[in-house]
């Protein structure tokens, strides 16, 4: 049995920064896309940007 088959999302767009004001979270902490709770953030010209792990959707806070 392979184990190449693709994350489940729930179809944001991947390479598109999302703003929390608009699309705040479903539940608060976990990716609206893919449900994972780890990120990676990075703040830069004054914009902290929070980055899913897994699938990569981004949203500016």
């Amino acid at each position: 049995m392979e184990q190449n088959q693709e994350p489940k999302t729930n179809g944001y767009a991947t390479d598109i920064v999302y703003d929390f004001k608009e699309y705040p979270d479903k539940v608060s902490g976990i990716c609206d896309n893919c449900g994972n709770t780890s990120f990676k953030s990075s703040v830069s010209h004054g914009v902290f940007l929070r980055e899913c792990k897994k699938c990569g959707m981004k949203k500016s806070i």
